[in-house]
């Protein structure tokens, strides 16, 4: 068995949030081998599931890995397997941080986005901009921790006009975070903010190790740099070719196509058929 980890956006996806024909076709040639499917993506777990519905992805053998591979859930057995959270202590320093930065940053219960009052303009812009693609409901409130009943998967901040600043924040809160926190970009406005311990390679070696297989047995395909760790926990890490330079540069291939033009598809092909 051979295990295939794709990103949504960017990726699997194409700009108008479908997958395109060819790519559907092969995918669904390598589950009919035999195979596993995971997508895995940065979005909560309430969205991937919606992904899930919208694109009837309901193939036998598939998980969606979510937050950045804090959470994995097994399709076929409807249970999670494996979850990590940002530790409570830690939820109001960063809340604050942010603040005091002026920056959007929001994070997420079972079931909703979980997010203080909108500040001014540009924040409200921040929420409205996640949200054109991300439906979840909101939880609006001014005592973040209250609203949370464990751990959170992660937070996210987001800046859309001034990336310095972005980055400030980012380094404030590496300084006091410490190692207990991966502070990366999943694109240029949005910063992931999650357990160190996560992270999509992590859930390359947890789902492969619950598969019973090594991860060398696993394909992984992304565009951004919250997609790297995955690519090179794999036995094949694939890059997109619309995607970032360091996330081309960390890929063992690059796809001759973009996530417009089925840039997956001949890959799963050859893994099908090899």
């Amino acid at each position: 068995m051979k295990v295939f980890f794709s990103d949504l956006d960017g990726t699997l996806l194409n700009d108008q949030k479908t997958i395109g024909r060819k790519t559907r076709s092969a995918l669904e040639a390598f589950l009919d081998a035999g195979n596993a499917f995971a997508v895995s993506t940065g979005r909560a777990m309430e969205s991937a599931l919606a992904v899930q519905r919208e694109l009837h992805l309901y193939y036998p053998r598939t998980f969606l890995i979510a937050y950045n591979g804090a959470q994995i859930w097994d399709c076929d057995r409807k249970q999670t397997i494996h979850r990590i959270g940002v530790d409570l202590n830690l939820i109001d320093p960063i809340f604050a941080l942010a603040q005091k930065h002026r920056i959007h940053i929001h994070t997420y219960n079972d079931t909703h986005i979980v997010t203080p009052p909108v500040r001014d303009a540009a924040d409200e812009e921040c929420l409205t901009f996640y949200r054109r693609v991300i439906k979840s409901p909101l939880l609006v409130t001014e005592d973040i921790t209250g609203a949370l009943p464990e751990p959170p998967c992660k937070c996210i901040a987001i800046e859309l006009h001034d990336a310095d600043r972005l980055e400030r924040f980012r380094m404030e809160l590496k300084d006091l975070a410490g190692p207990r926190l991966t502070l990366l970009y999943s694109n240029p406005y949005y910063l992931e903010i999650f357990r160190a311990e996560a992270g999509k390679g992590s859930a390359v070696n947890k789902l492969c190790e619950y598969l019973g297989i090594p991860a060398s047995s696993a394909i992984a395909a992304g565009d951004e740099e919250n997609d790297i760790s995955m690519i090179q926990a794999a036995g094949l890490g694939i890059a997109m070719k619309n995607g970032s330079l360091r996330t081309q540069a960390a890929a063992d291939v690059v796809t001759t196509e973009d996530n417009n033009h089925d840039g997956l598809a001949d890959f799963l092909i050859r893994e099908t058929d090899s």
